[in-house]
């Protein structure tokens, strides 16, 4: 075995799933920049492509975003495991979201940690290789949330309930009004449109039949949402 491919072997092998492509290229700037602890082997930005990044290059750690085209991260996870991935590559959660039945949603389907895109650059490198060697690794608060679900102080099922109604962009857009969001800055965060937001707004309070947003922040801080 020479020098080199030992190297190789040391490196912590990522396939980066977001479908924002900007995302993808700043965490894979930062990831080289530590090239002697880790290596991007491939990218996905929805479902079927990153399936497909990862069954191909079978990565030692999947940067996995919650929220994508085609049925979210949870369902990257599960066609993985159902086409044969092997318990080699571990899954961490890489998401803007930090509420509850997200945080939940993943780790039930297999991710070993999830952490918030406010984390740091060094802090996130620790995160994969934590993750690479078996740990699981959240995000202080986001620990709070595994452990409340698991003792059941978190209704899940009725949770689970409520936002089966609401598509994956009307949740993104019900979790930011509910944090006192202006439809502008939710426009901004989400790269979408004004009267685009006002649309998704609308359909979630008719959906969960509220009335207005104020209704809507107290039905998401009862369930621990935001």
């Amino acid at each position: 075995m020479t020098h080199e491919t030992t190297e190789l072997e040391s490196l912590v092998s990522i396939v980066l799933v977001d479908d924002h492509e900007m995302f993808r290229a700043g965490v894979r700037a930062e990831m080289e920049r530590h090239r002697d602890r880790v290596t991007v082997v491939g990218e996905g930005e929805d479902v079927d492509t990153s399936v497909k990044a990862v069954m191909g290059s079978r990565p030692r750690v999947v940067l996995l975003d919650v929220h994508l085209p085609g049925g979210g991260g949870a369902e990257v996870i599960r066609r993985c495991e159902a086409q044969g991935l092997g318990s080699t590559t571990r899954f961490l959660a890489l998401s803007v979201s930090d509420a509850a039945e997200d945080v939940i949603s993943v780790i039930r389907a297999g991710a070993r940690g999830y952490v918030t895109k406010s984390i740091s650059s060094e802090d996130l490198l620790d995160a994969v290789e934590r993750v690479s060697t078996g740990d699981a690794v959240f995000s202080p608060r986001l620990a709070g949330f595994v452990l409340d679900a698991f003792s059941g102080s978190i209704e899940v099922a009725s949770i689970d309930e409520d936002l089966d109604r609401l598509s994956p962009r009307e949740r993104e857009v019900m979790r930011l009004i509910a944090r006192g969001y202006a439809y502008k800055e939710v426009a901004k965060e989400l790269f979408i449109s004004v009267k685009t937001v006002e649309t998704h707004v609308s359909n979630v309070l008719r959906k969960l039949q509220l009335s207005n947003r104020y209704e809507l922040t107290r039905w998401a801080t009862d369930r621990r949402l935001i």
